[in-house]
């Protein structure tokens, strides 16, 4: 017997929020993904800086795990943010990351309809994320699931000496 996305229920998996003893499984999962997008010169997470991110006193962020038994097939990791022209919260997802050998299989849109539905709980009307141009596997899934391609915006980063040298210039 199969649901709606083909797959057979038993086989679907469970997607639980992450706890303070899953900080070194994240840690790993991040690694994963930094060498799937090219970017493991930019890994500089920490143990606990991670834990005090997503359960310190102020949490910034938190994530989602993805697990079929006791075998972890990915994550998502996402924040609140805020929307001006709606004035209304939504969610921005930073990471949604499947392990190879389970993508396909339903995980990855098991994880992003948890983070909605975690934003519509919220209160949340919007939940919006990038993707790499060159990811057709992603951008593939996303416009099966229904997103919108904003392609009219364009993202800007500001770190390290750019971030510190515009924040000096800031008034006291």
């Amino acid at each position: 017997m199969s649901d709606d996305t083909g797959q057979d229920p038993a086989a679907q998996p469970i997607v639980r929020a992450a706890g303070p003893e899953d900080v070194a499984l994240l840690l790993g999962l991040f690694g994963e993904l930094a060498e799937y997008e090219h970017l493991e010169h930019e890994m500089q997470a920490t143990d606990e800086q991670l834990r005090e991110a997503l359960f310190g006193e102020r949490p910034a962020a938190q994530a989602l795990i993805a697990q079929r038994d006791s075998e972890v097939l990915g994550y998502a990791l996402f924040f609140d943010t805020f929307s001006s022209f709606l004035a209304k919260r939504g969610v921005w997802l930073e990471d949604l990351f499947v392990r190879p050998p389970h993508r396909g299989a339903g995980v990855g849109r098991a994880l992003l309809a948890a983070v909605a539905a975690r934003t519509r709980e919220g209160g949340g009307e919007r939940l919006e994320w990038a993707a790499l141009d060159w990811n057709e596997l992603a951008l593939g899934f996303y416009r099966r699931v229904g997103a919108q391609t904003m392609g009219e915006w364009i993202t800007h980063r500001l770190v390290g000496d750019e971030l510190a040298r515009l924040a000096a210039e800031a008034p006291d």
